[in-house]
């Protein structure tokens, strides 16, 4: 059989839409994954992406943190989390976490520091407080740079979150282990489509919240 007729075979077979095995409920505990994970990495790379691109410091140590975090291995690091936390979300969460804050931090920094320093110098000359700069001046035009970070972490975890199936928790990567350890190359292949199509969305989804969040102005002058 073709890669097309595993797909179709996957997702014709009505036992694959019910259940605790069932689409539905592994894309719902995937998504949950993914949206703890991004929400504690922007917890992390944003305030320190805005603060640093904005002072203009530690533009260097936030090169060595993301290239240090880029390095690591997420599979290693799960199991060296798995072994020192045992069984939970947490062994999980810490790889997604660090592979999604280089993105973030550094796109962050870079978008910032981006901005022409001509309306932050008027915005200066005109009183306002830097934290007023950082957030009316600067922000509205590092916001698509901004986002595109968080679109590039959230597919990365998206992807990677399948990795939870190996220490016994749920989510899409359940098809992928289950599948290879049962020689079932439908539920292998099902499983892998089912992320492919979840990354696509993503990448959408962001494009919309780019549609709704970023100025006319900046986007004519980003294009």
């Amino acid at each position: 059989m073709n890669v097309l007729h595993l797909i179709n075979a996957f997702f014709s077979d009505g036992a694959h839409w019910h259940g605790y095995d069932g689409i539905p409920t592994r894309l719902r505990e995937h998504l949950q994954y993914t949206l703890i994970a991004l929400a504690i990495a922007a917890a992390i790379g944003l305030p320190i992406g805005l603060l640093t691109g904005h002072t203009g410091r530690g533009g260097n140590a936030l090169a060595l943190v993301a290239t240090a975090g880029r390095a690591l291995p997420s599979f290693g690091l799960l199991v060296l989390m798995f072994v020192l936390l045992g069984l939970g979300l947490t062994p999980v969460m810490i790889p997604l976490v660090v592979l999604a804050v280089p993105p973030i931090l550094v796109t962050t920094y870079e978008a910032v520091r981006s901005v022409d320093p001509s309306p932050v110098d008027a915005a200066r000359g005109m009183g306002m407080s830097e934290s007023r700069v950082l957030f009316q001046v600067e922000l509205p035009v590092a916001l698509p740079l901004i986002l595109s970070g968080l679109r590039s972490a959230a597919i990365q975890i998206v992807s990677t979150a399948t990795i939870a199936a190996y220490v016994s928790l749920g989510g899409l990567g359940r098809y992928i282990v289950d599948g290879l350890y049962q020689l079932n190359y439908q539920k292998v292949v099902g499983g892998a489509t089912l992320v492919a199509v979840l990354a696509l969305l993503t990448l959408g989804f962001f494009g919309l919240v780019a549609r709704f969040t970023v100025s006319k102005g900046v986007r004519r002058g980003a294009s």
